[in-house]
């Protein structure tokens, strides 16, 4: 197999594709797949009071987290938006986040600010240890995740092998896109707040204690509801384009949102995810570029 490159973007180093997406993605869908996610950064955070202090600065419920046990978590800013989305596990004596390169240096920034007085260690362990998505049904999360020594890479690559078809970013990110699970900076903007991308009693648990922008998650959930929702598009397949990231997405003329992440499923054809006004009526055909859409709800409009 020949592995093609992810040029630029999120996942640029990543493996694209090996040549057959068709038999990537059935291979990602019937469990019998693996992937390389070594060029995700790793952050190792130690220390006697890491699960608390976790706890308290994400939106996910962390303190009691048992080893082995991964779970996604996001951090928000003290007006509710989105900052950092990661996927963490704990071994019984540290937690090791995995996370998109962009956003380490800000993600360790922020937290070696918030560590006071309290017993937590935070280092970029990328050069130590690398992220694979190991081979199994696909989880929540888009796992199972394995955090594997570097210097065992190469072992484990060649034990997965064995059985299993090593795939590329193209079929996980068509996987993901189907099944509505959107990813900070490319689903999102500057405005984006949990409440919008589905992500309630996932990534941010609704019974924890405080957490900076807690209160907009909060309000929105008890009070109202978001101004926008992600919806999952499916895209007219007669036409060879697909619209761009950051498309604008519109009704009846009107521009009502953006796209997101685009791909080409196996079995679904072109799909994409879309950030749209909420009030938008379910059975309205959109337009992106040209293309004509319809929706797949993700986030109830009432």
């Amino acid at each position: 197999m020949t592995a093609v490159y992810v040029e630029e973007g999120l996942d640029k180093g990543a493996i694209w594709h090996f040549g057959e997406v068709a038999k990537e993605q059935r291979a990602l869908a019937e469990g019998k797949a693996w992937a390389d996610f070594s060029h995700r950064a790793v952050i190792e955070i130690s220390g006697a009071d890491r699960l608390t202090w976790l706890h308290s600065l994400t939106t996910q419920h962390l303190e009691k987290l048992q080893p082995g046990d991964w779970k996604e978590a996001l951090i928000l800013d003290p007006q509710g938006h989105v900052e950092q989305q990661f996927f963490l596990v704990d071994d019984g004596s540290s937690t090791f986040i995995h996370l998109d390169q962009d956003k380490r240096d800000s993600l360790i920034s922020y937290l070696e600010r918030m560590k006071f007085m309290l017993q937590v260690e935070v280092r970029d362990v990328s050069d130590q240890y690398a992220i694979f998505r190991a081979p199994g049904k696909s989880d929540d999360l888009g796992g199972p995740y394995a955090l594997v020594p570097r210097a065992e890479v190469e072992g484990t690559a060649k034990a997965f092998n064995s059985s299993n078809l090593q795939v590329g970013i193209w079929a996980l990110e068509a996987e993901r896109i189907a099944s509505g699970r959107a990813r900070i900076g490319l689903d999102t903007d500057h405005k984006s707040i949990p409440n919008e991308l589905g992500a309630l009693n996932k990534s941010v648990h609704m019974n924890k204690g405080c957490y900076r922008g807690q209160e907009t998650v909060a309000k929105v959930f008890n009070l109202g509801h978001p101004p926008r929702r992600l919806v999952l598009l499916h895209l007219d397949g007669s036409s060879v384009d697909l619209p761009k990231h950051g498309s604008p997405v519109s009704n009846e003329g009107k521009e009502i949102g953006f796209i997101g992440s685009v791909a080409r499923h196996h079995e679904l054809g072109p799909i994409a995810l879309a950030v749209i006004k909420r009030t938008t009526p379910a059975d309205a055909v959109l337009m992106a570029e040209g293309i004509s859409a319809s929706q797949e709800i993700l986030v109830p409009i009432e």
